[in-house]
């Protein structure tokens, strides 16, 4: 996508990562309905696996045969695993990858427990658990759109400022979620807002690490953000389960709240620094 794209890089990319968020949900809509034989809510999980790993290799075949760099394409460079370190070492790209850390802090976690937990106060209001199961599928779902508006926008308006709204959006949400457990119709609202915000932000991430980054190692900087992101959702996806043994789900997504705050900090940062003109055509 960064070598098709570059004025319009953070809509392009936003269209990639809102493809990958609506495939994120589509196991919550199998859960949701009485599909492969199986009755609503339990899931015919050797099928699904089955039809996401066939997925997975028919998208292998179309990038295979019918996807080709685009005329931003540098030459390839030669190995240089010390250009991954970058990411950490020039303070442009750490607050990008600063920015996209606090985004994956809440990102997945959010994915992972929010379905559970619109289940949870379904269940607790008596409501049905198939429409929880809807809602659930439409939380993380809506993204798709989120990333594809923020895109467009972020290209129009900054990188920086648009990621900084996505994150203070998503951060009040996780910061209220708890206070509507038991009415099912306000929090389904609330988490779609929620979803629709939390990963709006993250293509602008990966558009502003390739726009600032060494033209002949983007691929390199994308795969050390990619890397310590989801290595980081493996804390985050952990710690949810324990608070909500220990204080409900009322309390259980407070802690999330930490990473939109440092990703703010760090746009914020970002958007002060001579380098950020690279970003957005000039928009920061």
């Amino acid at each position: 996508m960064a070598t098709w794209c570059k004025e319009d890089r953070g809509l392009c990319i936003g269209l990639l990562v809102g493809a990958l968020t609506v495939g994120s949900a589509m196991p919550h809509l199998f859960n949701a309905l009485p599909i492969l034989g199986a009755e609503a809510g339990i899931p015919p999980w050797r099928s699904v696996l089955l039809i996401a790993s066939g997925s997975a290799l028919l998208a292998a075949l179309i990038g295979g045969i019918f996807v080709q760099a685009g005329p931003l394409h540098s030459l390839t460079a030669p190995f240089q695993p010390r250009y991954a370190w970058r990411a950490l070492s020039d303070r442009a790209l750490r607050l990008a990858n600063f920015g996209y850390l606090g985004h994956m802090w809440e990102l997945y976690a959010m994915w992972t427990w929010v379905p559970l937990f619109l289940l949870a106060s379904y269940r607790a209001a008596g409501w049905g658990e198939v429409g929880a199961r809807l809602a659930g599928f439409g939380s993380v779902a809506v993204g798709g759109l989120g990333c594809v508006l923020a895109g467009r926008m972020a290209d129009r308006w900054g990188r920086t400022r648009i990621a900084a709204l996505s994150l203070v959006v998503s951060g009040a949400c996780a910061l209220s979620a708890g206070l509507l457990f038991g009415s099912p119709g306000w929090l389904t609202v609330l988490c779609l807002v929620w979803g629709f915000a939390v990963v709006a932000d993250s293509a602008q991430f990966s558009a502003a690490v390739s726009e600032l980054s060494d033209h002949r190692y983007v691929g390199t900087a994308l795969t050390m953000q990619t890397s310590l992101g989801f290595l980081l959702t493996l804390a985050t996806i952990r710690l949810v389960p324990p608070l909500v043994e220990r204080l409900g789900w009322e309390w259980a997504f407070v802690l999330l709240v930490l990473g939109p705050l440092f990703g703010i900090a760090s746009m914020v940062r970002l958007r002060s620094l001579p380098e950020a003109v690279k970003m957005a055509s000039g928009n920061r």
